[in-house]
């Protein structure tokens, strides 16, 4: 929808948005109107540089051609039904997820937290029909991120901060560890544990990889005590970090695995994928969902699928993320730049606000995010080339020395 075609202006959307919306979000002072690859367009035409993807998810490009063709067909042909026949779409990708990631088994959700919370249902269930109605208990990792609704939100590894606050008693069952800290992780578990839970990158963590050692031991120590390891890739799956999904960079594979925001391609779709084993937790009736598996979004995400692996977005990921973050230490205060393939963060000294520097970037055109009080996090279309991070890191550059 075009402004031209409501009759509105700018500022009319805005009041409106302000009038009636419940808002929980600080909203950047621009319309978005149109997006194209890297860029997003507002209602006069001006473009912004985006590097942040809606939140890593337009990872081949917003409104990338294929996915829109696909959205269409298949929104002429099937829009929704219940999840009782067979569809099309939601069989085709199913195939494709599975085959393309090692995995046996696949469960569709809407949301990144969605799928996190089919995740630790599931494990549960796993655990207590295997060993006894004790063995639930969870280990996750503190200053990780798992989603906003009660179960993903209790294993958010934050206890009296951000999301927490406010919500009363978290979901019981939960105990965190310190990231990449194998032996704490082992102390945390106890003989009613049944998995570890972890981001291979925690993201609103401050941009964290795992290190080698962390992942194998967790994959080890699992293996030894009869327990699951459940990674949450919502973020980083899907080519983000350099490989089709970041436990490959390990060289491990997970009992069950989430993922959301790539998969779809700007269409809402999350899921997960288990072994043979684990997934028979879920049977008839143990879990649902109106929406999970929507014929549309399954189309959308074949089409993403494909546009992934058949323009190797993986390596250019990894390409230009080792590039752009080289780049990125020559920058004036900066303190430390972490990150794997295009999911990377910047951190400045105690001189430095990360949110002074977000909207200096905005006045700029060019769109992130931060985190915390002095770093800034980047996960830009999977498009990108050299150009692209040459333009954004004079734009952060003018940014940070404007500020000083």
């Amino acid at each position: 929808m075009k402004l031209a075609d409501t009759g509105l202006t700018a500022q009319d959307i805005k009041d409106k948005v302000n009038k009636y919306m419940i808002e929980t979000y600080e909203r950047f002072d621009f319309l978005a109107e149109t997006a194209k690859d890297q860029y997003i367009y507002d209602e006069k035409g001006e473009k912004y540089l985006d590097f942040y993807a809606g939140i890593a998810v337009n990872s081949a490009g917003s409104c990338n051609e294929k996915v829109v063709e696909a959205v269409v067909n298949q929104a002429k042909t099937l829009m929704h039904t219940f999840n009782y026949p067979y569809t099309i779409p939601q069989a085709l990708l199913a195939e494709k997820v599975c085959t393309t990631i090692g995995m046996d088994k696949i469960y569709f959700q809407n949301t990144g937290t969605e799928a996190n919370e089919a995740m630790i249902k599931m494990a549960r269930k796993y655990g207590i029909e295997k060993y006894g109605p004790n063995r639930y208990h969870i280990v996750t990792a503190k200053m990780g991120f798992h989603g906003r609704t009660f179960g993903s939100m209790s294993a958010t590894g934050q206890p009296g901060n951000g999301c927490q606050v406010g919500f009363g008693p978290m979901t019981y069952g939960f105990s965190y560890a310190p990231y990449n800290d194998l032996k704490a992780f082992k102390d945390a578990c106890t003989e009613n544990t049944i998995a570890i839970m972890v981001e291979p990158v925690q993201g609103e963590g401050g941009v964290h990889p795992a290190t080698q050692e962390f992942m194998q031991g967790l994959r080890e120590f699992c293996d030894e005590n009869g327990m699951l390891l459940l990674l949450d890739e919502v973020q980083t799956g899907w080519c983000r970090t350099g490989k089709v999904m970041s436990y490959m960079n390990y060289g491990i594979k997970p009992d069950i695995v989430s993922m959301a925001k790539a998969l779809g391609g700007g269409m809402p779709i999350g899921a997960i994928c288990a072994t043979e084993e684990v997934s028979r937790a879920f049977s008839a009736g143990s879990h649902g969902t109106t929406f999970g598996g929507h014929p549309v979004s399954c189309a959308a995400a074949l089409a993403e699928i494909d546009e992934l692996m058949d323009r190797n977005l993986a390596d250019n990921a990894a390409k230009m993320g080792a590039y752009f973050m080289e780049k990125l230490k020559t920058l004036p205060h900066v303190k430390e730049v972490r990150g794997q393939g295009l999911l990377i963060g910047v951190e400045f000294d105690d001189t430095v606000s990360s949110v002074d520097v977000k909207h200096e970037c905005l006045h700029r055109h060019l769109l992130l995010t931060a985190i915390g009080d002095h770093i800034i996090r980047m996960v830009p279309p999977l498009i990108i080339d050299e150009k692209d991070c040459d333009e954004a890191y004079e734009i952060i550059k003018a940014s940070v020395e404007a500020l000083s």
